[in-house]
């Protein structure tokens, strides 16, 4: 059965935004504990921020929150995002080189000319996102992944051969 669609998302049950003024700089932080298990003292609060062409390389994410925020040209090169929410971001530019992006929630979120070289892609909702000229060379993709990467109307040229799109 399908899941909602990207709209509807953000009506989940989510607490409200962290009202620490600060809260966006822990992305520089990440999460240090129980780090594979998304587990840590207090929930990685990224929603909203804007931190475009932010340098969070090596940065473990898991489990953050992260939606409607904008990381455009963001350097996550050996980024962990697992279990992570972020639904409607802006990710255009970003460097995914050697990233993984595991369980996330990415629907309705933009991947303009985001490079995903070497890239582990596994369990991702990326329905109603944006790819176009996004780079996949190299990725290790989920087969349900890469089903639904090919079914993506913005996804073409290159980017299809490297999927491993049939058509």
């Amino acid at each position: 059965q399908p899941g909602p669609a990207a709209a509807d998302w953000d009506k989940l049950r989510l607490p409200p935004v962290d009202p620490d003024p600060q809260h966006c700089e822990r992305a520089f932080v990440g999460n240090t504990i129980g780090q594979a298990n998304a587990v840590s003292d207090r929930v990685l609060d990224l929603r909203e921020c804007q931190l475009p062409g932010a340098d969070l390389k090596a940065k473990t994410l898991s489990g953050a929150l992260m939606s409607n925020a904008d990381f455009s040209g963001a350097n996550m090169q050996e980024a962990v995002l697992s279990k992570v929410y972020g639904v409607n971001s802006d990710f255009s530019g970003a460097d995914f080189t050697s990233a993984v992006i595991d369980r996330a929630a990415l629907q309705g979120a933009k991947f303009v000319g985001a490079n995903f070289y070497n890239a582990v892609i596994t369990g991702v909702g990326s329905e109603d996102a944006d790819f176009t000229d996004a780079r996949f060379e190299d990725a290790l993709i989920g087969s349900q992944d890469a089903k639904l990467l090919c079914e993506n109307p913005t996804v073409k040229g290159d980017s299809r051969l490297d999927i491993g799109c049939r058509s």
